[in-house]
């Protein structure tokens, strides 16, 4: 289908004016991570269905796609227009053409909030300790805590020597309970900078009366210093007690309101929502644990550190609403005053009132089509007649961790490539985690083959709970794995070039924010 164009420059007067727009890169993480504008967001055409409608949640809202030639804009056009999404523009001239507007294009993944994260430190000059005086603090066994703000996944993977979880949202409440005498040294880590940052900053924002330091440069400046990190580690912030919950509420409150942030009852809440003309998302920013507990209907899942890291992933359209939800409160008020100074408009709602529900959030998915379906028990004879081959639309991380024995990894967006590096002449059986990938993509693979096309139900997961066994690694690929962009401060098999190429990078961005002159961001 043939969609109306837009400039660059239009898109740039948009942002600057604040008015709503999702600009969506369509292509894999990878290549985007090697060039983008600051404010695009990364939404591939292999996963269109499966995340717009909660991503981009409002169907009138004005939404520009481009790729850099690789022909994603037309086919995103026709299936947003099925999903019933009336404002669809093309980028003119995509990625090049935003080039030879002469605008910046930004590198990585998360750009806008790392490039938040170092504006705040040049501006707050955020005390910071690098990792040989952190290392001799450790061995004088020094009167400190060493607090790491990434997601516990994350941090169980790899760890500073003693560190003990505490994601970013957690740290103003939890920092008191870890720290109660005011002498104690509070160290806050990550991977790279800007967690450590963002998180120090926060405990100084709240007038904590400890002395506070970030990591310099994280786990990468640790490891780059050729100092030994933990592994498997399972350390986690306790349990607030009334007298440091109350603190806690009133310093994080404070803070929340030197930044600008709106305060909002369930009514108010209510009146948001009929707003039709303005996108508004909601997001509880508790751990995921809680929430799976019970939450407010509605209401997304999004630890606050991760929202303010990932702002662009869980939130695309600049220019919307935020409303974030929190029953002890301090979290929200320090998640809420970091997203009104990255330009949101952002509300803490005052409350829990009203019917919770209970269990892990779920992406909001379209009515998926009717396919031939194949279970897992006739999976496992027609692989033992040798009679299929079974091709794995998950991401390339998810596929390395677990897949159906035999499976042959594929990105759904590049199906004509994967169709030729396959064995021939046997049936296909696609899968993906759930399933809802592979129904949506099996009339494409039904267009380019004769063989027959089947689905499995219910996926890899159901597989998994039928009991049936998995296969780890990236063995059979029929598609270069680029869905996942290889971050050098996640993992421990990074190259020492590639995290300093890293760390030169994010120095670099506060002269690269100058120069786009589009953010709008300020610092308290």
């Amino acid at each position: 289908m043939s969609l109306p164009v837009i400039t660059s420059e239009d898109v740039r007067r948009d942002l600057i004016a604040r008015r709503e727009i999702a600009l969506l890169d369509l292509r894999e993480e990878d290549p985007f991570a090697k060039a983008h504008p600051l404010f695009a967001s990364q939404l591939p055409l292999s996963r269109l269905e499966v995340e717009i409608l909660d991503r981009v949640p409002r169907q009138d809202v004005k939404i520009v796609l481009y790729d850099d030639g690789e022909g994603l804009v037309a086919p995103a056009g026709e299936r947003l227009a099925g999903l019933g999404y009336t404002n669809v523009h093309a980028l003119d001239g995509g990625l090049a053409g935003w080039k030879a507007a002469g605008y910046e294009l930004f590198q990585d993944v998360n750009s806008y909030s790392k490039a938040f994260g170092e504006l705040v430190e040049a501006r707050r000059h955020t005390p910071s300790l690098p990792a040989q005086e952190v290392q001799a603090r450790i061995d004088a066994k020094a009167d400190q805590v060493i607090l790491d703000s990434r997601r516990f996944e994350e941090y169980a993977v790899m760890s500073i020597p003693g560190g003990i979880s505490t994601p970013g949202a957690e740290l103003v409440l939890r920092a008191r309970e870890l720290a109660p005498d005011p002498t104690t040294t509070i160290i806050v880590n990550c991977a790279g900078r800007t967690r450590s940052l963002i998180g120090a900053q926060s405990l100084v924002n709240a007038g904590l009366p400890n002395p506070v330091f970030a990591l310099r440069n994280g786990t990468i400046g640790w490891t780059l210093a050729q100092q030994s990190l933990e592994h498997g580690q399972s350390r986690k912030f306790p349990d607030v007690r009334e007298q440091t919950l109350e603190e806690a509420r009133n310093r994080a409150r404070d803070v929340a309101y030197r930044a600008g942030v709106r305060r909002l009852d369930a009514q108010g809440l209510t009146d948001l929502a009929q707003d039709t003309h303005r996108t508004l998302y909601r997001f509880d920013v508790r751990t995921p644990e809680e929430f799976a507990a019970g939450h407010l209907p509605g209401f997304r899942s999004a630890p606050g550190g991760q929202l303010v890291q990932e702002t662009d992933v869980f939130a695309p359209v600049r220019g919307g609403r935020i409303v974030l939800a929190d029953d002890l409160g301090p979290r929200a008020d320090m998640t809420a005053s970091w997203l009104a100074q990255l330009g949101w408009e952002v509300y803490v709602l005052d409350g829990f009132d009203g019917a919770v529900e209970s269990g892990a959030w779920a992406p909001r998915l379209p009515v998926l089509p009717t396919v031939e379906t194949l279970s897992p028990r006739d999976l496992v004879q027609a692989l033992a007649d040798e009679a299929v081959v079974v091709v794995d639309l998950a991401p390339s991380s998810r596929h390395r961790k677990g897949h159906v024995p035999g499976a042959w990894f594929a990105i759904r967006a590049q199906l004509p490539e994967a169709l030729a590096a396959l064995p021939k002449d046997k049936a296909i059986v696609l899968t993906s985690p759930d399933g809802a990938l592979a129904a949506l993509a099996a009339s494409e693979l039904e267009e380019l083959t004769d063989r027959p096309v089947r689905v499995l139900a219910g996926g890899t997961d159901a597989w998994i709970a039928a009991g049936r066994a998995v296969e780890p690694g990236l063995t059979h690929a029929a598609n270069a794995p680029t869905d996942v962009y290889k971050r050098p401060y996640e993992g421990t098999d990074n190259a020492a070039e590639a995290m300093q190429a890293y760390l030169d990078w994010e120095f670099g961005l506060v002269d690269q924010l100058a120069r786009d002159a589009t953010h709008g961001f300020y610092v308290i």
